[in-house]
């Protein structure tokens, strides 16, 4: 059976020249190759970006957000048909490792079952940060395993998965889009594994850096459980999310960006609904975090 053939997926603002150059340059060491890779420039030309011949630029005009961007590389990677396996970096990750893509290639290979295989995110220490973790224990970034979550700033996706579930929720711009899509990935029967020897090297930045964090991350989580919780669980999940932001956040102009997200999750349309079966939520209770933490 042939290995996987690898694309890749980059998202950039134009706002980290730098680390994007560097990037780069570790994906282009790799000693397995990857068949295309695709630079999306959210609402920036990429006009000074010198990139390898494999790397295809594509400047849009408008910001689509993070899944917006992804979406676009992942529609060509899709229509082209050279692709099986899709890695999608964080423009100011690194790739320390040349047998990163070599890796996710046999891991692939081996089971026709495996949606997504998630990196481990470690900051220029080596330390990975317990939010990090996609696991609610967290005292062991080291331990391999099947899981029910992946961060999105380092991770891999099988191809035949994404054409049965489905690509990113665009309309979430920012926040909770990898829930959704391993949710939608459970539901449909594939699995989930973290890789922490696959290291994605990445500053050890707070997400509220973003101005809109608090606001996109109140206002998916309500659209991450309208559109893919059963009916019952959908208030036991936002209650749990209630009291532990009401733990978390201490300040004032935080608070009120939040609970502005909810209400907005809340009126606004969030995309079609499907909720994911019982089984489901059994599996993942089974994997350690049932859908409600």
């Amino acid at each position: 059976m042939p290995l996987p053939r690898i694309g890749v997926v980059i998202v950039t603002m134009g706002t980290r020249p730098r680390e994007l150059e560097e990037l780069l340059a570790s994906v282009e060491m790799q000693d397995a190759p990857a068949e295309q890779v695709v630079l999306v420039g959210n609402s920036t030309p990429l006009s000074d970006v010198k990139v390898a011949e494999n790397v295809t630029k594509v400047p849009l005009e408008v910001n689509l957000g993070c899944p917006g961007g992804r979406n676009v590389g992942l529609e060509m990677l899709r229509d082209s048909g050279r692709v099986d396996v899709v890695i999608e970096l964080d423009d100011d990750g690194l790739l320390i490792h040349p047998d990163t893509f070599r890796r996710v290639r046999q891991l692939f290979a081996s089971d026709p079952r495996l949606g997504i295989v998630g990196f481990r995110v470690a900051d220029e220490h080596g330390r990975t940060e317990r939010r990090w973790v996609p696991r609610l224990r967290t005292d062991d970034p080291m331990r391999r395993g099947l899981v029910t979550a992946f961060l999105g700033g380092g991770h891999a996706l099988s191809m035949p998965m994404l054409k049965e579930t489905g690509l990113w929720a665009g309309e979430f711009f920012f926040g909770h889009e990898e829930s959704d899509l391993a949710w939608r990935a459970l539901d449909e029967g594939w699995k989930i594994l973290y890789e922490p020897e696959l290291v994605l090297q990445h500053p050890a930045t707070s997400p509220a850096r973003h101005a809109a964090h608090y606001r996109f991350t109140a206002r998916n989580r309500v659209w991450l459980a309208r559109r893919r919780l059963p009916a019952l669980l959908i208030p036991l999940y936002l209650g749990v999310w209630i009291f532990l932001t009401m733990a978390r956040i201490g300040s004032l102009t935080g608070l009120r960006a939040w609970w502005g997200g909810f209400i907005e999750g809340v009126r606004k349309p969030c995309g079609p609904r499907k909720p994911m079966r019982w089984r489901t939520v059994w599996r993942m209770t089974r994997l350690g975090r049932p859908p409600l933490v």
